[in-house]
């Protein structure tokens, strides 16, 4: 494997329990994580603070670096003011605690459009709600990583390109996800062509076209095999794949994606959130062996 190609992860699909997350990812050989939450608290309810009190003094004795911020920000409807101020907040805490950390990256999204509106009434509100995102980035010198999640107004290539070209920023970059453009009816081999110069970190996440259904990368839609030999022999990619399973039902899965609960998760493919982890990140390597 490239040196310049990281493996992390969101370890939280682990477990709930932050040094069961560290333990497992380490067994594996593996040196960071996307911390997404830990002992059952989201991390954007940490203080940056509380973070360094709490969880950079185990991170240290793992060994471990943290790769991203998984927060929420930007996953409220678009209309919410009163959540989006307190989002800008929110915002303002976690570019504190990648300093902390040690992390440059904050994973955001571009907020839930109504359902059954057109997405392209909201483009107005969606880019001026994100420039003031990339504002408070550039104060601190982080990057946003806007994933293209199911439903936000950025949930379609050709969107994520409206904003990527609206904003402009070095501040403000992609986090590609295979599997949601899947679940999104997109082609993901089209959305890289429209986004390949904005990529800047990849969830490792496949899934199927048949019930919008996640599966162990690889055996999915997501093209992911041919597209990661692209960026990384073609286009000279450097950085994290970050490992986003989705095969079991994990503890707070629930409270993250509820459709992801009820449906897309629905046949666990391992017996528990460790060992589903573990299949993920093996499946990567097979990968990353072949290229």
């Amino acid at each position: 494997m490239k040196q310049n190609i990281k493996i992390s992860g969101f370890a939280d699909e682990i477990s709930q329990d932050f040094d069961a997350q560290l333990k497992t990812v380490t067994a594996l050989g593996m040196r960071y994580i996307s911390l997404r939450s830990a002992d059952g608290k989201n991390v954007a309810d940490y203080t940056a603070a509380e973070a360094g009190q709490k969880l950079l003094p185990r991170l240290r004795a793992y060994g471990v670096g943290v790769s991203s911020l998984g927060s929420p920000i930007g996953k409220i409807p678009v209309e919410d003011e009163a959540a989006f101020a307190q989002d800008c907040q929110k915002l303002e805490e976690l570019c504190k605690m990648c300093g902390v950390l040690g992390c440059r990256y904050i994973r955001i999204f571009s907020f839930y459009i109504p359902q059954g509106a057109d997405p392209e009434r909201y483009g107005g509100t969606v880019l001026a709600k994100l420039r003031r995102y990339d504002a408070i980035a550039q104060a601190h010198g982080v990057v946003l990583l806007h994933e293209n999640e199911k439903g936000i107004y950025g949930d379609t290539g050709a969107r994520c390109k409206k904003i990527f070209d609206a904003l402009a920023s070095p501040h403000f970059r992609a986090a590609f996800d295979f599997a949601n453009f899947v679940q999104c009816g997109e082609d993901p081999a089209a959305c890289w062509d429209l986004l390949a110069p904005y990529i800047e970190y990849i969830h490792i996440k496949d899934a199927v076209t048949a019930g919008k259904e996640n599966v162990l990368c690889g055996e999915g839609e997501g093209k992911i095999a041919p597209l990661l030999a692209r960026a990384i022999r073609q286009e000279g990619y450097e950085g994290f794949l970050t490992l986003e399973p989705h095969l079991v039902v994990f503890e707070s899965l629930g409270a993250l994606e509820a459709e992801q609960a009820q449906h897309v998760t629905r046949n666990n493919k391992a017996k528990d959130g460790a060992e589903g982890y573990a299949m993920q990140y093996r499946a990567l390597c097979k990968i990353l062996d072949g290229i």
